[in-house]
């Protein structure tokens, strides 16, 4: 039995068991198992592209709890979902792809948004356009990250030999005050540190990562692959949950930013900011993960020397809990 039809069979039986159930066939503690919730522990770190994490605050689920588990690293929330700490995690996408090639059992169910990152210069500075950005020092997050692919898709279509930019990894909090500082020259991050630096006045936008690469992909929901066999149901209803969530952050980016405080600690003004300013900077529409993405990620992780081989994504990327 493949996968997908493992999942359908769950689903059906469950669905068919709770409608064959009759209240007085089973016994109280039974019946009380039966009403007892599944927590999932979700990993994410506080970025507008984990936005949907609120969720759990946002959707009342019938059979799931959602238990978020906030993490300040991307090497921090790849080890947790690694040991098995947590149940799922929203994870770059290279980052997925690579512990998937490691044999981590973990499928990528839905994405968390499409673009949503920026190339940050310093006020001032004279990086005024792409060819600006030789011999100057920009950090990255992480090599294993979409942006580490963007900066380098950029530089590759400008003819700008990768050695002759000074690539660094810095964690994203850190970015700002070290571009204020003078450490770094700019950075390409994940939002909400790109517009951070706009309203510290320190910096300014040269380029939206949708102008590098149209509605790419970034961060995924991972989730492991033993909660999707024992739970699909439980997962089913995140998904769900999850794809109200993105279009209550479209139609009301006021209000979502207001919510957002709790899990990102961010302004509201600042989230807005990026919702809204321009539109499309950062999305949550056509959720549903397409093996196409994550193979046009891959390649590029092939080509900029960021993965030594490519591998079958057909077992990781799961349309199975997503409608239409």
């Amino acid at each position: 039995m493949d996968r997908r039809s493992f999942i359908k069979k769950g689903l059906i039986f469950t669905g068919a068991a709770a409608l064959s159930a009759s209240p007085w066939s089973v016994t109280p503690t039974l019946r009380a198992a039966e009403n007892r919730k599944v927590k999932l522990k979700i990993g994410y770190l506080p970025i507008t592209d984990h936005m949907l994490i609120m969720v759990s605050n946002l959707e009342k689920f019938q059979r799931t709890e959602v238990e978020p588990v906030k993490f300040s690293s991307w090497p921090d929330i790849s080890e947790a979902i690694k040991a098995g700490a947590i149940d799922g995690a929203f994870l770059l996408t290279p980052i997925g792809i690579t512990l998937y090639k490691k044999g981590i059992p973990l499928q990528a169910v839905m994405l968390g948004h499409r673009n949503g990152s920026v190339i940050t210069v310093k006020v001032g500075k004279s990086i005024k356009k792409t060819g600006d950005l030789r011999g100057k020092t920009i950090a990255i997050p992480s090599p294993f990250s979409t942006h580490n692919i963007l900066l380098r898709k950029i530089l590759l279509e400008n003819k700008i030999p990768v050695s002759s930019v000074r690539i660094i990894d810095m964690a994203p909090p850190e970015m700002p005050v070290a571009l204020a500082t003078g450490r770094i020259d700019g950075y390409i991050v994940a939002e909400p540190f790109g517009a951070q630096a706009e309203f510290m006045s320190v910096g300014e936008i040269l380029m939206l990562s949708r102008d590098i690469w149209k509605d790419h992909i970034c961060c995924v929901l991972n989730i492991n692959e033993s909660v999707i066999k024992k739970h699909p149901e439980s997962v089913k209803e995140l998904v769900d949950g999850m794809v109200n969530t993105a279009g209550f952050i479209k139609n009301n980016p006021k209000k979502a930013s207001e919510k957002s405080v709790d899990f990102l600690g961010q302004k509201p003004g600042v989230v807005e900011h990026v919702l809204t300013k321009p539109k499309g900077r950062l999305t949550f529409e056509h959720l549903k993960p397409e093996i196409s993405d994550f193979e046009a990620t891959q390649n590029y992780m092939a080509e900029f020397g960021i993965a030594d081989r490519k591998v079958s994504l057909k077992n990781y990327v799961s349309t199975d809990f997503f409608e239409g």
